[in-house]
């Protein structure tokens, strides 16, 4: 809550599965795409929310199968738990409100006289949430029948089910919407309001999020029978939800353009790395644009151009230093003449580098320090360097780009590689 200081320029609130994540494109490209956008437009003056039925275990073996970025806020086991950052800190004023009319004992004894309700996963089950598979023709009859008992005695509840065979019973006061209202109220409190939400969804348990006023809202191409049914008969009118062209990710870049909500190219989508610009020049996007192109270049996707080389070196300070973690140094002209040898080798191979947490911090007048992760995905092996640049701008507010002074690297613990082969 505190790394932005004023009012977030854009908040995008997005459910995981099927709509951040794609599990049809084993390529995860419309997920890189998003990465590409986020880090080099919006990570340094919005927040990213991730909003999914996923328990934190689950989350986080999401995370290690997916390229996915550092969310700022995290919503999880459908909106019953609220956490902050990478270090995912709870929000005990939300546990708090949960508590209220909400004992998980009942619930668990008026559950266990219905046949029809198979009990999910024990990481599934959170101290506010109950969770079940049920077959889709019984779970009308079973949800009406379930909510009587449970109010008779005494508890007042959320049923929701979604994805066609899943049932969460959660206190009435939970919710992917009720968590976001939540958040959207402390912001407010705190006088800072997101200029713009955008929510996005495919399946049931996301409807909530649709129905928070003031946002922008898209489902993704692929979203369930079930939440267009809700949209149907609860906001066919409402001009700010849109049913995407596109899937996941990708619908959720279209929705950013239709919403006019800021920059939506890409930088994936630019073909030319000579070309690869944005309207406000920041750190972000010069890192994201120098490991672009160093992916595509060991993936044979671009000439084997002296140009493109000598443009690189040019944003280089001749005496720019790189230190990896080992502690060996090597300039980084050094590294950008290594790389002509190791054009191509990653062709047709399953090799990306994105990165997350892009944060600058200016230290002078033209100077910034830029902390991130860089990502390497080779093969099946993920690996991760934390990494501080010190660039400087060129021109007037870097309207000539950046100079890269200094390189410092070190790994994240539990994702080391070999270095050997090591460019950047």
């Amino acid at each position: 809550m505190d790394r932005i200081t004023k009012a977030a320029r854009l908040m995008i609130v997005s459910d995981l599965d099927h709509t951040m994540v794609d599990h049809h494109d084993p390529e995860n490209m419309s997920l890189l795409r998003f990465n590409a956008l986020w880090e080099s437009n919006y990570r340094h003056d919005s927040l990213l929310v991730f909003s999914t039925g996923r328990s934190p275990t689950l989350y986080k073996e999401l995370r290690n199968e997916k390229p996915m970025l550092t969310p700022d806020i995290t919503i999880m086991s459908v909106g019953t738990e609220i956490t902050y950052g990478d270090a995912m800190v709870p929000d005990e004023g939300w546990v708090e409100f949960l508590n209220q009319k909400w004992d998980r004992n009942i619930v668990a004894e008026e559950t266990s006289k219905f046949s029809e309700l198979k009990l999910q996963a024990e990481t599934e089950q959170r101290p506010h949430k109950v969770s079940f598979y049920v077959d889709k023709a019984k779970a009308q009859t079973v949800t009406k029948q379930l909510s009587e008992c449970l109010e008779k005695r005494g508890l007042d509840v959320k049923i929701i089910y979604s994805g066609g065979m899943d049932l969460d019973i959660l206190p009435q006061g939970a919710g992917k919407g009720q968590a976001l209202a939540y958040l959207l109220k402390k912001f407010k409190d705190e006088g800072k309001t997101p200029v713009n939400t955008l929510v996005c969804g495919d399946s049931g348990n996301d409807a909530e999020l649709f129905s928070i006023p003031e946002v922008y809202g898209v489902m993704v191409n692929n979203a369930q029978e079930e939440l267009l049914q809700w949209h149907a008969e609860n906001a066919k009118g409402n001009p700010n939800i849109i049913h995407a062209k596109e899937r996941c990710a990708a619908g959720i870049i279209e929705a950013v353009g239709h919403f006019n909500l800021g920059p939506n190219t890409s930088p994936r989508d630019v073909a030319d790395f000579m070309e690869c610009k944005v309207e406000n020049v920041n750190p972000g996007h010069e890192v994201v644009k120098f490991y672009l192109f160093y992916e595509r270049w060991r993936r044979g996707e671009i000439d084997n151009c002296e140009a493109y080389l000598a443009s690189l070196k040019a944003c280089c300070d001749p005496s720019a230093v790189v230190v990896f973690p080992s502690g060996v140094e090597k300039t980084l002209h050094e590294c950008i003449h290594a790389m002509k040898t190791c054009h191509g080798d990653q062709k047709g191979k399953k090799f990306r580098v994105w990165v997350d947490r892009v944060l600058s911090t200016p230290i002078g007048s033209s100077t910034y320090l830029v902390k991130f992760d860089k990502w390497e995905l080779s093969g099946e092996e993920q690996s991760c360097r934390v990494t501080t640049v010190k660039i400087d701008a060129q021109g007037s507010n870097a309207t000539d780009g950046f100079t890269w002074v200094n390189v410092q690297q070190k790994w994240l613990e539990g994702f080391e590689k070999d270095e050997s082969t090591s460019i950047f």
